[in-house]
């Protein structure tokens, strides 16, 4: 089992979920996740523990986001790709994807998004404005990027296998 589908199981995302995660509604507004988080805990000398609401509820829309929504109308947009890319590829070890996305950028990638958050989590310990801006900015590059790359993968599998063709609609 791909370390992919143990976060996919651990989210709860089904086949209607997944469809339900792919609205691009529910992609955009993940973005929103981590600058709440940041603002959210470095408020903490204004409002004191206060501040553990919004951080909380923010860790639980993150959490609840993917299943909030309807399929969308359409599977034809980025976002949307972006997410059954994601499945395409956590799926690999049954189906297998080209070699040329057998590549060790998606590591990379990921490397790069949990370093922004490591640095935003110390720029939110240290009240660091910098840290906090950079941080937040590797997390969302080095995510957006990987999903980019899944968007590629989407695109270059669907046509070879009839499951992945049923999902573009």
């Amino acid at each position: 089992m791909t370390l992919e589908r143990k976060v996919a199981n651990f989210f709860n995302l089904t086949d209607e979920n997944w469809m339900k995660h792919s609205n691009p509604i529910s992609v955009w507004t993940r973005y929103s996740v981590l600058p709440v988080i940041v603002v959210s805990f470095w408020s903490r000398t204004w409002i004191d523990w206060w501040c553990l609401i919004p951080g909380l509820i923010s860790i639980l829309w993150m959490f609840f986001n993917p299943v909030l929504f309807n399929k969308p109308k359409s599977t034809r947009n980025w976002a949307s790709k972006a997410v059954l890319g994601e499945r395409v590829y956590l799926n690999r070890d049954k189906i297998a994807i080209p070699d040329k996305h057998l590549t060790p950028l998606h590591g990379i990638l990921n490397t790069i998004s949990s370093i922004g958050l490591l640095l935003a989590i110390w720029a939110i310990v240290y009240y660091s404005v910098w840290g906090a801006v950079l941080g937040v900015a590797l997390a969302y590059i080095g995510k957006s990027w990987y999903l980019d790359r899944m968007v590629w993968l989407y695109e270059d599998m669907k046509n070879d296998n009839p499951t992945y063709q049923s999902w573009e609609y």
